[in-house]
């Protein structure tokens, strides 16, 4: 069988994953998970958010993760920030990349950023003349595939996102699925179009599994051309302001998949099973995930015992 091309997966447990809950998670777990995703090979890892700690209060230690990490070498690790602030407070921490965000739905900007689109850029401008090429640029489009509030956003609109964040200097583009409202040849659309814009290396996709196509989603991008996925550990995560929100694709479940279609992600997926095992105890609550609890396809079961034909 022919090998099948990569599929990188950039894990945002610690950030996504943790911003929408209620517990806070204390900062040595955060660390510990920090480290073992280093460990894991990830690409890329989203450490924490620069925002303001009464909007998420469960990001507020965000500059003390960065300082714990022990980093691993060859892995990006990437700071969420929403101004200039932010940008200063996440440079000062250290943070490889910074990742900007603004929605294509303007609504869920003003709810998300409390800011209009026009507002945004701004204060993007002003952190890439802050940044003057220091550190790597990601440029996110939130609700690139519908807005809850507005719904479906023109393809034309989101492009033009991502060519404003190219003209910033952003070396990196995000297409997010926020709040999970996209469909497989949405999908497939929409990639094909933005990867006239950018190199297949530098595009991501990030989809939440809200109405159950998170994984559907990722084949349709990977057999455009996407090679670049999101994904949360145990399927944790969701945008504390979008109604119904509810968790990222599971990194799990997302190698388990790649494993059965044969696409190499370079990720040892027993020890992600292991170390997403851990997090029930963190969060107090079962994760979303499916191959933690039912194990991998090839997890093979004894026949009952005393069976014969009737």
């Amino acid at each position: 069988m022919t090998a099948s091309r990569p599929l990188v997966v950039q894990e945002v447990c610690l950030r996504d994953g943790l911003q929408i809950e209620p517990v806070f998670v204390p900062t040595a777990e955060k660390i510990r998970l920090g480290n073992a995703f280093g460990e894991l090979g990830f690409a890329r890892v989203e450490v924490s958010s620069f925002v303001s700690p009464r909007a998420v209060p469960a990001l507020v230690d965000a500059a003390e993760v960065f300082a714990g990490l022990k980093r691993a070498a060859g892995t990006v690790y990437v700071a969420l920030v929403p101004n200039l602030k932010g940008a200063e407070r996440a440079l000062a921490a250290g943070a490889d990349e910074l990742n900007l965000v603004m929605s294509a739905g303007e609504t869920h900007n003003l709810a998300n950023m409390r800011m209009t689109a026009e507002q945004s850029f701004a204060g993007f401008a002003q952190i890439a003349t802050l940044n003057n090429g220091s550190k790597l640029l990601n440029g996110t489009v939130a609700t690139a595939f519908g807005c809850p509030f507005e719904g479906v956003q023109a393809p034309a609109k989101v492009l033009d996102i991502v060519r404003r964040y190219l003209d910033l200097g952003c070396t990196g583009i995000t297409l997010a699925d926020t709040t999970g409202m996209a469909n497989p040849r949405q999908v497939a659309r929409l990639v094909e179009q933005a990867l006239q814009l950018v190199d297949a290396a530098a595009l991501t996709l990030h989809f939440h599994d809200t109405r159950g196509l998170g994984l559907a989603n990722v084949v349709a991008a990977y057999d455009a051309g996407a090679q670049r996925f999101d994904a949360s550990l145990g399927g944790l995560g969701g945008c504390p302001f979008a109604p119904g929100a509810s968790g990222n694709i599971c990194t799990e479940d997302l190698v388990a998949m790649c494993e059965e279609m044969v696409i190499p992600t370079g990720l040892d997926l027993l020890r992600l099973i292991e170390l997403s095992k851990t997090l029930p105890a963190l969060v107090g609550h079962e994760t979303s995930g499916q191959v933690a609890k039912a194990g991998r396809v090839g997890d093979l079961h004894p026949a009952p015992p005393g069976l014969r034909a009737a």
